[in-house]
């Protein structure tokens, strides 16, 4: 029986974050399919019906973890755009980078983050994060969008081209998995189409 005093300890009254903490780590050290319950009140040093009192059932447990997954993917692309180069293409290629860099040193929750169908997104709150995530592409890609025109199918390109990439990347189809991308051929030829965008005329 493991000694209690042994156990990692949690600050009192934040046993909540603590567990998403717990399960954080189970998704770097060990994958989606590892994540449970009893393994996140183990981890932070508290039994195993402590759970219970903070989120409704594993899934609930995984929304919260995936909250603060789009927090932390957020933080990526805006830490990637602020130290780029301040014109609009670079922009759309530091967002890009950070994209992959949240993907390629967090597989697993960058997994989680996608797992949530739209429903599922709804009813756990998740539309809140995804949507603060969602505006940074937003604001990267408003110069290419003629003013008073529908930003989405702009927007979806981008997106769908830089998400297919990491999906692809993340999955060994172009070879190792890197974090460095400089002289990367697909991604460069990916940040090629993303160049090729017309800058579109305000008003």
């Amino acid at each position: 029986m493991t000694d209690l005093k042994q156990k990692k300890p949690h600050h009192h009254g934040d046993l909540r974050n603590a567990l998403i903490r717990a399960g954080i780590d189970i998704l770097e050290e060990s994958g989606l399919e590892s994540l449970t319950l009893r393994k996140c009140a183990a981890r932070a040093g508290v039994s195993h019906a402590a759970p219970a009192h903070h989120f409704d059932g594993l899934a609930g447990l995984k929304a919260a973890i995936a909250e603060e997954g789009y927090r932390v993917f957020r933080n990526y692309m805006l830490d990637a755009r602020m130290i780029g180069p301040d014109t609009p293409h670079a922009r759309l290629r530091s967002i890009c980078r950070g994209y992959v860099s949240f993907a390629v040193d967090n597989p697993a929750l960058f997994e989680l983050v996608f797992s949530f169908d739209a429903q599922a997104s709804e009813q756990h709150g998740l539309n809140r994060d995804g949507s603060a995530s969602y505006q940074v592409l937003r604001e990267t890609c408003a110069p290419f969008v003629a003013a008073g025109q529908d930003p989405t199918p702009v927007e979806l390109q981008v997106w769908s081209l830089i998400h297919g990439f990491t999906v692809l990347y993340l999955a060994g189809r172009f070879g190792p998995v890197d974090r460095d991308l400089r002289q990367f051929g697909p991604y460069e030829e990916v940040m090629a189409i993303l160049d090729a965008l017309p800058l579109a005329p305000q008003a």
